[in-house]
């Protein structure tokens, strides 16, 4: 029985850890290689096709045992069993959490409402085959009788950023007469400059909402209603091939006016950050093929045997995790860089970002009283070598610590071998930098660096779609893994509701905003006056 009560810095290895981070700052990483000569081959772990090197970081053997006593005394294998058979460990909203189930992985005993689920999404994927191949054949007409050429995927959060991120770290399995197009933001610019660029007669757009009350991407979709209006007469989504419609909410998406034969669903178990991998995919398939997004999906499954069957020392996801709170919560280092070398995974930074961010930063425990303790921390990042060229100064030099996850593919076939290995030895050389740092006394202070900046580093055999799926459930993983010890809710997001509702007053009511604090009140004035 999970204990929802508890605070994790009761546990004694909690207790443990903060008096080892007082002698923290005499750790020195360099140092603990040259007492363990074996270091770099215990501290990996390699998994089909993906390998964790964690040498690199701010702990000796008496950290880590503590770290794995803080995993058991935190009761992680029944938040993990609890997580695999469909409890409703979403306490806030009374929900089954059921995205892993989604991806073929066996489940534990489950109430009949997941098995219900797990039904469901299996009709689904049957759904997304046959529409993903008759779109990819040319067999998908619109409605002049041209095959579909472009298609426009309208979502925002999880609703569109996994789906782009899938489709541009895999571009290499792209189907080659098909174009695709990613819609969040409301900014009607981005929309309307892309549909000057578009044939409607070979167009189709997929509205992806959980709700389907998501204000941003209904605005966009209506743009493209009136598009089709304006240059092919059709007056409505309903009679036509342009429009799918994915929600948990079909009643929603045949009111706004998508054919009800043109809608998938998927369960409100999934969270948006988490959707991906339900019938919001149908973009992947079309994009780069049925088998492909299967693929996706057993890299994903294969993920989760490892976090299931492997001791806490031996498994990814939990080693990464612990490493995470040590940092956040024992050395106050709160953020946390996530730099691809690999231009295909440009995205994969905002991606965690919103899985880490919105999974657990949370203030409030399960039991509803406010954490003394740091949750979530700050993800951000960029490709390398870019990032090289922008913030790698701060990194290396800068007065805050903080923890680096590298991410390299050893093989490339889309790139000449010379420019992959010159890719791959910078990110081998920033790593190997920022532990070693250069102290040369005879050199200006301002050419003096530190060193000790721990890292990880994650090496892919080749950026695969088995191996894709491998590394975003890694992360989901280590998210959750985190949120279990601090004993937080990662699977609701309260947090985003408080500024739509107020986005909702100023736009019901905007001849009067006095009821708004004065900077609001004087900003909304302020552009009224320069309205044109």
């Amino acid at each position: 029985m999970i204990e929802l009560d508890s605070s994790p810095t009761t546990l004694p290895a909690w207790q443990n850890l903060v008096q080892l981070a007082a002698s923290a700052n005499d750790i020195s990483i360099t140092d603990l290689f040259k007492q363990d000569p074996d270091r770099a081959q215990r501290m990996q772990v390699q998994h089909d096709g993906l390998l964790l090197d964690y040498s690199k970081n701010l702990v000796n053997p008496s950290i880590w045992q503590q770290l794995i006593s803080l995993a058991d005394q935190s009761q992680l294998k029944d938040h993990r069993s609890a997580l695999f058979a469909g409890e409703k460990i979403n306490v806030t909203e009374g929900r089954s959490v059921c995205h892993p189930l989604l991806r073929g992985t066996p489940a534990y005993e489950t109430s009949e409402a997941v098995k219900k689920v797990i039904a469901e999404n299996q009709n689904a994927h049957v759904k997304i085959q046959d529409i993903s191949e008759r779109i990819r054949n040319g067999e998908w007409l619109g409605s002049t009788g041209k095959s579909i050429q472009s298609v426009i995927h309208i979502g925002i959060g999880g609703s569109g950023l996994g789906p782009e991120l899938c489709c541009q770290a895999l571009k290499g399995y792209a189907h080659p007469q098909l174009d695709f197009y990613f819609i969040s933001n409301v900014d009607g610019a981005e929309i309307l400059s892309l549909l000057k660029t578009l044939d409607p007669e070979q167009t189709l757009v997929i509205v992806a909402s959980k709700t389907f009350t998501t204000q941003e991407t209904l605005i966009n979709a209506k743009a493209t209603i009136k598009w089709f209006k304006d240059r092919l007469g059709l007056t409505s989504p309903q009679s036509t091939n342009h429009f799918i419609g994915i929600t948990t909410n079909p009643d929603n998406a045949e009111q706004f006016g998508i054919a009800a034969e043109h809608i998938l669903t998927f369960d409100e178990s999934i969270g948006g950050r988490y959707s991906l991998w339900s019938s919001i995919g149908l973009t992947i398939a079309i994009a780069l093929g049925n088998d492909t997004f299967e693929a996706i999906l057993a890299g994903a499954r294969d993920m989760d045997r490892h976090f299931l069957k492997e001791p806490w020392g031996q498994n990814m996801p939990v080693i990464m995790a612990l490493l995470g709170i040590w940092y956040n919560n024992f050395l106050k280092a709160p953020s946390l860089a996530v730099i691809p070398y690999c231009q295909r995974l440009q995205l994969l930074p905002a991606y965690l970002q919103q899985l880490d961010m919105e999974s657990n930063g949370k203030s409030v425990r399960c039991n509803g009283e406010s954490v003394t303790y740091e949750t979530g921390p700050i993800i951000w990042g960029q490709t390398g070598t870019n990032g090289q060229h922008a913030f790698f100064q701060l990194l290396h030099q800068g007065t805050h610590l903080v923890p680096v996850d590298f991410i390299g593919t050893a093989n490339d076939p889309l790139s000449e071998r010379e420019p992959h290995d010159v890719l791959l030895n910078n990110m081998l050389a920033q790593s190997a930098a920022l532990m070693k740092g250069k102290q040369d006394h005879s050199l200006p202070p301002s050419r003096f660096y530190p060193g000790n900046r721990p890292s990880n580093v994650l090496l892919l055999d080749e950026l695969t779609p088995n191996i894709f799926g491998q590394l975003i459930a890694l992360y989901e993983h280590k998210v959750f893994v985190q949120g279990s010890i601090w004993n937080i809710n990662s699977f609701d997001q309260w947090g985003v509701e408080l500024g739509k509702e107020m986005t909702s007053g100023l736009l019901s009511d905007q001849n009067d905003t006095t009821h708004m604090d004065p900077s609001t009140n004087f900003l909304s004035q302020f552009i009224k006056d320069k309205t044109r």
